[in-house]
């Protein structure tokens, strides 16, 4: 119970930031182009990697610590980075078409799946 309050806690927190960093950011810039998402989407993928690395090896923080600060901060922030992390761990492993795989696929079938998504809201 108390890893599920750690990682709800953290994604309530991410989730503010990204609302009100997509909105800032919003605000002052052109709409026709998501730099509000973009700047999350980055910018959690530097956090995560960060975050993970530094209270591991540095500071050799526990599960609990990562739990709030990965899953749940930069959860709730984008799980983009998760992706994006994921990927880095592939190529780091040197696991070089498994990583392109990864990285063409989830691309490609987030993309035709907010299409059917898409399509199916407007036939209901």
């Amino acid at each position: 119970m108390e890893r599920l309050l750690l990682v709800g806690l953290g994604a309530f927190l991410g989730g503010i930031c990204r609302y009100w960093l997509s909105g800032w950011v919003g605000e002052r810039l052109d709409t026709a182009f998501p730099y509000g998402t973009l700047l999350v989407n980055v910018s959690g993928s530097f956090l995560l990697a960060f975050l993970i690395v530094y209270t591991t090896d540095r500071l050799g923080l526990g599960p609990e610590v990562r739990l709030f600060l990965g899953t749940g901060v930069c959860g709730g922030y984008t799980t983009f980075s998760t992706f994006a992390y994921e990927a880095l761990l592939l190529t780091d492993a040197r696991s070089f078409p498994t990583a392109l795989l990864y990285v063409l696929a989830s691309v490609v079938l987030s993309v035709l799946a907010a299409i059917a998504g898409l399509w199916l809201a407007r036939l209901a």
